[in-house]
């Protein structure tokens, strides 16, 4: 028996080549993801445990320059710990933004890991921490020192002026040095400047206070006696671990993060293969069917029913087993092409060997030997089953009424339950509802999967009558080609309709997001223009002041963060400018007027009011910021603008109880809207700062609306790999069902139906099936979409369901295209059959 399949296997190349390259591609995503992230992780974890080489003891705190409660470690601090028996060096760190423009003027790195940091030299003159390719380490105030890769993506040299950005205006400073460095925010894409311990003070903290201290040990003495010795010197603030505990610490944090990652992209390679698992059981199907003659024959000399289920079992390990060992090849391919294409998104992986886990290698074959042999199963069971005198004297076994009544109930209780489930959690909100959805869509998948062989003889009878219209006998026998073996066609429209679901239900959701933002923010933002840090940090307040000098402005206000409690509940508020805010932004008031800001008092959006029982005219006793009490009149009750905090206070309110002004936006409106010529008013006006970005309308829109914009892509991206499997099963299909026709083609051709109506029936089949598949799954996906996004419902309050009616068209072209392709090969193999030979074919 075992020779037997292996001769199967070998008879039926082509035929399995279908089969193998749909397990290949789903071998290829889950050894590919496990690599990678593998890879990307240990590349990660010795960077971390790198950069601790040097460090037995690491004190970090929580020390801010907008907040003098933290006061961080002081020079007199580090004096002490460097003076704890067994210490090395001690060297205290601060940190912050700092951003380098390129020779257009542009920043370098993207915003959020562009650091600067001070230069400390210790008693040898040089700072551990960095080692320097070119030139010295900042020792002066007009002196920094930049990475290696910033530099070269800059063009400076050790010499040249930099334009350095921090969050007050620019300055410019002579490059001293070029060093290389295993800071992650580097290797993340972003930039570090060092400057002068001093100027990094002044820039980022206090004169003379520092944020970290990185510990060194003497020979001999442990990280455990040095932290012993340094706890006890620190402030309340301070915390101290050693510096292998902070690398473990990352370790696991790296570990957290990547596995957001590993099971994105394994949930896809699980789509993939839940796909693949319809073509492999349609082509076991088909196989068997043609051998069922033989397997009977095998029967009648004596092999058992469990041997010839063996037989086909064994065949289809074989095929799994040989679709892990390229697909495995594959993903190593695809692991290190993910690892290049990284550098294009702007980050850069540390240079580390590729990791072959054990558990990639045995996941990979696990998963494409079990999935192959699982989807054999049934085929394989349903031969064993076939009486030897039965099989002989019948080719194709039907399915008797019991097994179809018992098939379509099950089927039609799974589309009930979990049509039943989508819609109760579509009432719910939040996590909950969308975990109640996964569910529900799981059965529904399966049951609609079961039935859908019934719904194929109702639904391609609708249009047979249009196929005999436009394409005459070709349409028409197309149609019943088509529901001939309803089982077929459920199974290989199932997989286009899997995938379709998928897209469909992404793309509802996607579009309805993102016309939700852009009404979001048409609605509710008046302003031509909004300044913030490229940083995502705090604006300085000359930011504010330039602007409000610059030409062609005609209303401006920050939105400068602080917050409020009222008894033991804390609001958060925003300092605006009175006056000017309701012309950047659209604040229709329910009570009261926005003109109250001008007195002095407070406005309130209606949900924050409703709820805490405030309506105008009352007077809440308040503790600021700075821990003052107070009393605010509520001026005005407003509806809820999303671009604002719900209370809004005077700027001058905020700043006499904040000891610097946290401006977290500049909003403006200029004569004439959006222009170049104001944009570069305003550009002028900050200094050519490459620190800061200015937005328009459309670039809000596009920043609040681009993550679902990317999201989409990727998914779209990802699930293209299901639909490219799925058009694998219309080959297969049509292949075999060709094949099996051979003489009913020869007759066909014998009595008149030329070559090119054979091969429009052949096109017209495939097109009919895809189209039935793509139908199911658009009507499904829609279904799934409005669900979901009624779970998301209640925390957008823009949302409306919107079907993308035009999205939904091009899928069902490229359904129909999918169907022409896909037909391209067995169509050209119908024409090209001799008439008399596929008379003779049994």
């Amino acid at each position: 028996m075992f020779r037997t399949a292996l001769r199967n296997v070998l008879a039926h190349k082509a035929r399995l080549l279908m089969t193998v390259l749909a397990v290949m591609l789903g071998v290829a995503f889950v050894s590919g993801t496990l690599v990678f992230t593998d890879t990307l992780g240990n590349a990660l974890r010795n960077q971390s445990a790198k950069s601790y080489d040097n460090v037995a003891v690491a004190v970090t705190t929580y020390a801010d320059q907008r907040n003098e409660k933290t006061p961080g470690i002081t020079a007199a601090t580090l004096k002490k710990i460097q003076g704890v028996d067994g210490v090395d060096t001690a060297t205290g760190r601060v940190s912050g933004f700092a951003g380098v423009a390129d020779p257009d003027g542009k920043l370098i790195g993207n915003g959020w890991s562009n650091t600067g940091g001070n230069y400390s030299p210790g008693k040898n003159g040089k700072d551990s921490a960095y080692t320097f390719v070119d030139g010295t380490g900042p020792v002066a105030a007009d002196r920094i020192a930049l990475d290696k890769e910033t530099a070269k993506r800059g063009e400076y040299h050790v010499g040249d002026r930099v334009r350095v950005a921090t969050n007050g205006p620019v300055k410019e400073y002579t490059l001293s040095g070029v060093f290389t460095t295993e800071d992650g925010a580097v290797n993340a894409g972003g930039s570090l400047v060092l400057f002068d311990t001093e100027v990094a003070q002044k820039l980022y903290l206090r004169p003379g206070v520092f944020r970290d201290v990185n510990v060194s040990a003497a020979p001999g003495v442990s990280a455990e006696k040095l932290l012993t010795g340094v706890k006890p010197l620190l402030p309340k603030d301070a915390e101290a671990k050693t510096g292998q505990a902070l690398a473990d610490d990352q370790a696991k944090q790296i570990e957290n993060g990547l596995s957001g990652l590993n099971g994105m992209l394994l949930a896809f390679a699980g789509i993939a293969l839940f796909v693949g698992v319809f073509l492999i059981a349609n082509t076991f199907t088909m196989l068997v069917a043609q051998r069922t003659k033989e397997l009977a024959l095998m029967r009648a000399v004596g092999a058992s029913r469990r041997q010839v289920k063996r037989s086909v079992l064994l065949e289809a390990a074989v095929v799994g087993v040989i679709a892990s060992v390229v697909g495995f090849a594959l993903g190593l391919g695809l692991a290190t092409g993910l690892r290049s294409a990284m550098g294009l998104f702007g980050g850069k992986i540390p240079a580390g060997p590729l990791i072959i886990s054990p558990t990639a290698v045995i996941a990979a074959f696990a998963v494409g030997v079990l999935i192959t042999v699982l989807a054999a199963w049934l085929p394989a069971r349903r031969a064993a089953k076939i009486p030897p005198v039965a099989a002989m004297s019948s080719v194709h076994a039907t399915a008797t009424v019991k097994s179809l009544v018992l098939r379509n109930s099950i089927g039609a209780v799974l589309t009930l339950l979990g049509g039943a489930a989508i819609v109760a959690g579509a009432a719910k909100s939040g996590s909950t509802g969308r975990t109640v959805i996964a569910v529900g869509a799981f059965l529904t998948l399966i049951g609609v999967i079961v039935l859908i062989p019934l719904l194929s003889r109702p639904v391609i009878a609708l249009v047979r009558p249009l196929l005999k219209r436009l394409f005459g006998v070709s349409g028409k026998l197309a149609a019943q080609n088509a529901v001939r073996n309803p089982r077929r066609t459920g199974a290989t429209a199932s997989a286009l309709a899997i995938g379709l679901t998928l897209v469909t239900g992404i793309s509802v959701l996607g579009v309805t997001l993102g016309q939700a933002v852009d009404r979001m923010t048409t609605d509710n933002i008046k302003a031509d223009y909004m300044v913030t840090m490229a940083s995502g940090g705090p604006l300085d307040e000359s930011a504010l002041t330039a602007l409000q000098k610059a030409d062609g402005v005609s209303a401006i206000s920050p939105q400068q963060a602080t917050s409020l409690r009222v008894k033991e509940d804390y609001h958060a508020a925003s300092g605006v400018a009175p006056g000017d805010v309701q012309r950047l932004f659209a604040l229709p008031t329910v009570s009261g007027s926005i003109d109250a800001l001008d007195k002095g008092e407070i406005a309130v959006d209606e949900k924050t009011a409703k709820s805490n029982g405030w309506k105008t005219g009352d007077t809440l006793r308040v503790t600021f910021d700075d821990d003052k009490k107070g009393e605010l009149k509520v001026g005005a009750v407003f509806k809820g603008n999303e671009m604002l905090s719900p209370v809004l206070m005077p700027k001058n309110v905020a700043d006499a109880h904040g000891s610097r002004a946290d401006i977290r936006e500049i909003w403006l409106k200029m004569d004439g809207g959006a222009s170049d010529a104001n944009e570069q008013a305003l550009v002028k006006a900050l200094g050519d700062n490459p620190g800061m970005s200015i937005m328009d309308r459309q670039d809000i829109r596009d920043m609040f609306g681009g993550s679902v914009n990317l999201a989409m892509n990727i998914m779209y991206g990802l699930l293209a790999m299901a639909l490219i499997i799925a058009v694998l099963g219309v080959v297969n299909t049509l292949a075999m069902s060709v094949f099996e026709r051979q003489q009913e083609i020869g007759m066909l051709r014998a009595i008149g139906l030329d070559r090119r109506r054979v091969k429009r029936m052949i096109r017209l089949e495939a097109v009919v099936i895809s189209l039935f598949g793509a139908v199911v799954g658009v009507v499904l996906g829609m279904f799934l979409g409005w669900a979901i996004g009624q779970t998301l419902a209640s925390d957008i309050p823009e949302y409306a369901l919107v079907i993308p009616w035009d999205r939904i068209a091009v899928f069902l072209v490229l359904a129909g295209v999918v169907g022409v392709l896909a037909a391209l090969w067995p169509a050209r193999s119908a024409a090209k059959l001799n008439m008399l030979t596929a008379i003779k074919t049994e």
